[in-house]
């Protein structure tokens, strides 16, 4: 659908129609592109990363073993932050802004994001909080019950999209992903980038860069910084990988293999 870091100019018929559609609906728009693992070290340079700025992280997802919640587009995380609270968020998408209910959108954790990458855009609708660490230290340790993670308005937003007789009770735990978060401004650019380093237990790694804006700026964002990065020598072409699909395939298939 999409070309570069996300929207780009050349969308044309039914797909440029839907694409401007969500983004009317939407709050705010994620322009992401992952690096390929052979071009992580050169980025870092060419974007003058400094890893000693980033900021540690523990992602943990939650869903059945064959996957069920994924396969009906909701994901159900939680995440532990150095030196801050962390947050639990459940998620739906894909989703149509115009039909969710209001009183959904008035909430205050509520929101809705277009994300595009290489290739795609989908846009989703979630619902975030923040959790003290400590309380999701107790839930993986085993010491409190998942569905304690997340708000009654949460729950009731997971209820309303899961597979009929899946709860919270029913999912296991699917972490941690280690992840180095930096938040940096390169020369050049005039906005704020961020990169991700996520690394999986199997030693694999996703390096993601984004920005978010807003989405009336949505088009001019992305073709400043498609040609910002590709004069720095970004590859745009590789084969994208999605974070949480890989985090839930990975651990999915771990399951398995222990259960065989």
């Amino acid at each position: 659908m999409t070309d570069a870091v996300g929207v780009a100019p050349t969308i044309q018929g039914e797909d440029l129609r839907e694409l401007i559609g969500l983004l009317e609906g939407a709050d705010t728009v994620e322009l992401k592109l992952t690096v390929p693992d052979a071009g992580h070290r050169s980025a870092v340079v060419a974007l003058e990363m400094d890893p000693l700025e980033a900021q540690l992280r523990q992602v943990f997802f939650f869903d059945t073993k064959d996957l069920l919640l994924n396969q009906h587009g909701v994901i159900a995380r939680a995440r532990r932050i150095q030196g801050r609270d962390g947050d639990s968020v459940v998620k739906l998408r894909p989703v149509v802004p115009g039909e969710l209910p209001s009183g959904l959108r008035k909430l205050a954790g509520f929101g809705v994001e277009v994300d595009a990458l290489p290739g795609g855009f989908v846009c989703s609708g979630r619902l975030k909080e923040p959790v003290p660490a400590a309380k999701v230290k107790d839930v993986v340790g085993g010491k409190r019950p998942v569905r304690s993670l997340f708000t009654k308005q949460q729950r009731a937003f997971f209820a309303e999209h899961a597979p009929e007789g899946v709860g919270f009770d029913d999912l296991s735990i699917m972490g941690p992903i280690t992840v180095l978060k930096l938040k940096f401004a390169p020369t050049g650019y005039g906005r704020r980038l961020v990169a991700e380093l996520w690394n999986y237990p199997d030693g694999s790694r996703i390096l993601e860069l984004s920005t978010k804006c807003m989405p009336t700026e949505a088009f001019d964002v992305a073709a400043k910084t498609k040609g910002f990065l590709e004069g720095r020598g970004i590859s745009l072409s590789g084969e994208q990988q999605t974070k949480t699909k890989t985090a839930l395939e990975f651990f999915s298939q771990e399951a398995a293999d222990t259960a065989e």
